[in-house]
């Protein structure tokens, strides 16, 4: 990677040497930023799959009505939070909101989230296989090990349909 020292001691700004050397600088930093947003959503996901193997049942299979439950209790984990910012903004006779940011980051989330559940489905490991399941509740938490889970998207509409068809064989 270029240093600033070797650009600064350039003679002129448009010489060729300058050029390459502002272009192997430009391309460093994109190559950091593009690994720094891959090492970002690597981290939401591992943090939404520590709520999940902390929050779901122990058993050896997860149905379909027990993943419904536990992403809707995913989808509400926040509400304790925002209770608590509205109680705040209720006391006293203050105009401006003390945590608007926070608040509008939390609604943002939640607003995105429902809408994903809704429509294409939140990304989870395959808890209806027992395998996968298994490995969800052994894993340690470390995000080099996301790689080994399969992952499958779950929306309102499939697990509905997948408890639909379960009461119906167990009838």
């Amino acid at each position: 990677m270029p240093k600033l020292k070797q650009i600064e001691k350039c003679k002129h700004p448009n010489s060729r040497r300058t050029k390459a050397l502002v272009k192997r600088l430009k391309k460093q930093t994109a190559r950091d930023k593009s690994k720094l947003s891959g090492l970002l959503k690597q981290n939401l996901l591992g943090e939404k799959l520590l709520w999940f193997r902390d929050n779901l049942p122990d058993k050896e299979v997860c149905s379909a009505g027990d993943i419904e439950l536990a992403i809707l209790q995913y989808l509400a984990r926040f509400d304790a939070e925002l209770e608590q910012i509205k109680i705040k903004h209720s006391i006293g006779q203050r105009r401006n909101r003390q945590h608007a940011s926070r608040e509008d980051i939390i609604n943002m989330t939640i607003k995105n989230e429902r809408e994903e559940f809704k429509t294409c489905g939140i990304e989870l490991p395959d808890l209806l296989s027992s395998l996968q399941f298994r490995m969800l509740k052994e894993w340690t938490g470390e995000l080099r090990f996301l790689q080994n889970f399969k992952l499958r998207r779950f929306n309102m509409n499939n697990l509905k349909d997948w408890k639909n068809k379960n009461d119906k064989m167990s009838n």
